[in-house]
């Protein structure tokens, strides 16, 4: 009998100790947890800040006085709200004094800062005190600027207050350390926070209390500043599989004292594999937060960490090493056309070729949603390098088969060396993206290696989105509107102008229309210059009341929300009806997305504004896409015109004529420059020209001295070009 109950002991005694075990390593678990995310809060809002803080522009709007108010929200303020759920923003001036607030997405009074200064002075202090010369390359690799951050009570609330100076991206604007603006930001850990925690980390009931939660069952972590004050505890119920199994298992063991002996066993293996399932969840949350979920790759962070491993020992043995970035060309279309789940299944096979097609020692990461990156250790030359990009490019081009059907993609790799092109992972990195966007922009299913060349057109490039933002600041004076009259060829008289835009670059003159709207669409300034476009022209047309207006769109500002609504705001400014207004668009623009464009061409047409297709022939060039999105107008392009006097030429010009007319739709020829190509066009029934023959795009004031030329002599200069 004792040496049973002596058994007894020892299994109650064991198994008491493995649960305790087992609830400890869950403890452990969540403890950690709870710091990483404390943790990576500070880095996101950090690197928040970083987007408009690191920044010339912002560094020359803060030194303006009055403040420019409107840029400050878009850019500095009220942003912050949208792009990162920021809850407050101020702006402190050199003498640590607010300019600028924001609270909860609204414009607030400077004054409102008072609230934060018991966290916020002390960040300011110790980030003034540090003396550090802030800006682009003079931070760690994680931070392009310095700043300070703490946690502390705002408004009664627990809150993240992040401190960060307002510098220049470039150098080039001198900033004494100390002295320059600061951007305060202000995260609330508001209950939506803790939820969030709870249901994304696995912490059951995770709550924010401002004392230690004393109920049994309750874990709670102190959440301390900087200072080391505690100014609350986070709360949660913790996951306590041992304590469980005990509950459920020791009163069996105490009715069945006969059979421990057949129980010991299945009791401890089952324990046992209660414990590995455990340390099982542990590595499978770690793969997860160093892996892809949807490949198995590496993710962007173990990207990261081992792309600084790899250069470390590049250092160390003055060896070779290639960064390869690789964006697949044409996944959108597979997503659109197959489906997400398509394109999932595209994506899991792009990942095991690359893995084909490398060294088992070279690690291959998946940094984004189609964007994959190689590093390549220690390669015999840049030969073997062009090798490898070669053959996944010839892979990737092979085609993929997704649920019975067949998908063809293609890949553009960009290539950095080290150390040829830098041993710092911040320069490795920007180098091979750098090369990455040349070999898109060339063709696609390509790699280009990275050359000093290529820096230079982005230094150019980025010049050139500087003094486009500077050209939107003061529209009226480096930009402008000329417009190409269009004529009918029944009498001749101008029946409507086409607006066109120009750009005087204080240094370098006129610059192309097509450069133009290619830097705002890539700077993301197309809807600002498009919409001062709109205004514009509109205003000048009230000085014309027989003409329509036609204004070109951008793809972009047809996919966007706000457009129907800028034309809503500017038709019911009254300078115009929308009778005499017309959008003028690509079929590019029409297939870039069709859904969006077509809900939005739809809700112009019931505003009542015409729509033309733009250089019909060039793309597509489907009678569907003249059903489907119902056009008022067919623009024939300049490139058909110029092949009137050719016999295939003539015929195309005939087809496209009988097309639009059996269909009900206006014409409208461009790039008329001979007698000959307006009389043929007159013949096959075209409505209407424009074209050097008739008039080059001219200033607004000439289309009035145009206009009133027709009235006097009852057929204007168009009315003699034409013949008439």
């Amino acid at each position: 009998m004792l040496a049973a109950f002596c058994l007894l002991v020892l299994i109650l005694g064991l198994l008491f100790w493995s649960g305790k075990e087992a609830d400890r390593i869950a403890r452990h678990r969540d403890r950690a947890l709870v710091a990483l995310v404390l943790s990576q809060m500070v880095d996101r809002v950090g690197h928040a800040q970083e987007s408009s803080t690191v920044w010339d522009d912002a560094v020359l709007q803060v030194r303006r006085r009055p403040l420019d108010m409107g840029w400050i929200d878009q850019n500095l303020g009220i942003w912050f709200q949208n792009y990162a759920g920021i809850d407050e923003i101020y702006i402190l001036d050199p003498q640590n004094r607010p300019v600028y607030a924001m609270r909860d997405g609204r414009r607030a009074k400077p004054e409102a800062f008072i609230a934060v200064e018991g966290v916020a002075d002390r960040l300011v202090a110790a980030l003034r005190k540090s003396g550090k010369p802030v800006g682009r390359g003079q931070s760690d690799v994680a931070m392009l600027s310095a700043g300070r951050a703490d946690f502390g009570i705002v408004r009664g609330r627990p809150a993240l207050v992040s401190v960060k100076p307002i510098v220049s991206d470039s150098g080039r604007i001198p900033q004494k350390p100390g002295t320059e603006a600061l951007h305060v930001a202000v995260e609330y850990l508001d209950a939506e926070f803790f939820g969030r925690i709870g249901s994304q980390f696995g912490l059951a009931d995770a709550h924010y209390a401002i004392a230690p939660d004393t109920l049994r069952g309750q874990r709670s972590v102190g959440m301390q500043d900087h200072q080391g004050h505690t100014i609350g505890y986070l709360h949660w119920r913790p996951f306590a599989p041992g304590s469980q199994v005990i509950a459920a298992l020791a009163p069996v063991l105490l009715v069945v004292l006969l059979l421990t002996g057949a129980l010991v066993y299945l009791l401890a293996s089952r324990l046992a594999r209660r414990t590995h399932d455990l340390e099982d969840s542990r590595r499978h949350a770690q793969h997860r937060a160093t892996h892809d979920e949807l490949t198995g790759l590496g993710n962007r962070s173990m990207f990261e960490q081992r792309l600084d491993e790899a250069l470390a020992r590049a250092r160390r043995h003055k060896t070779l090493l290639a960064l390869l970035y690789i964006d697949l060309d044409r996944f959108k279309q597979v997503n659109d056309t197959l489906g997400h789940p398509a394109g999932d299944a595209l994506i899991r096979q792009v990942a095991r070729r690359l893995l084909a097609e490398v060294r088992i020692y070279d690690f291959v990461a998946r940094v984004g949603g189609d964007e994959f990156a190689i590093i390549v250790g220690e390669p015999e030359n840049r030969h073997a390098v062009e090798r490898i990009c070669a053959r996944i490019v010839a892979e990737v081009e092979r085609p993929f088969d997704l649920a019975g059907s067949q998908a063809f993609i293609g890949a553009s790799i960009g290539v950095a060396l080290a150390p040829l092109h830098g041993l710092d992972r911040t320069e490795l990195t920007r180098k091979a993206d750098i090369a990455l966007y040349r070999a898109k922009t060339e063709g696609r299913s390509r790699y280009r290696f990275f050359t000093p060349d290529l820096d230079v057109d982005v230094q150019a490039r980025e010049e050139t989105y500087r003094d486009l933002r500077q050209a939107l600041a003061d529209c009226d004076r480096q930009l402008a509107l000329h417009y190409q009259p269009i004529y009918t060829l029944e009498t001749g008289h101008m029946v409507g102008v086409e607006a066109l835009l120009r750009w005087y670059h204080p240094e370098h003159g006129l610059m192309p229309p097509a450069d133009l709207v290619r830097s705002a669409e890539e700077s993301g300034l197309i809807e600002v210059l498009g919409d001062w476009v709109l205004h514009r022209a509109v205003q000048d047309a009230r000085a014309w009341p027989t003409l329509r207006v036609a204004v070109n769109v951008s793809p972009l500002q047809l996919r966007s929300r706000k457009f129907v609504d800028t034309v809503r705001q500017v038709l019911a400014s009254g300078a115009i009806t929308a009778d005499r207004l017309e959008v003028e668009l690509t079929e590019t623009a029409l297939m870039a997305a069709p859904d969006e464009v077509g809900h939005c061409l739809a809700a112009l047409r019931g505003l009542g504004v015409a729509c033309a297709l733009d250089d019909f022939g060039t793309g597509y060039s489907s009678l569907s896409h003249i059903r489907d999105f119902a056009v008022d107008r067919v623009k024939i392009d300049r490139s058909f015109v110029n092949a009137i006097d050719t016999k295939a030429g003539a015929a195309l010009v005939e087809a496209i004529v009988n097309l639009a007319r059996a269909n009900g739709l206006r014409l409208t020829a461009e790039g008329v420059e001979k007698p000959e190509q307006q009389a043929f066009l007159r013949r096959v029934g075209c409505h209407e020209v424009q074209g050097f023959l008739l008039s080059k795009p001219i200033p607004a004031d000439s289309i009035t001295q145009l206009l009133q030329d027709d009235v006097d002599h009852d057929a204007g200069p168009g009315a003699a070009a034409l013949g008439l």
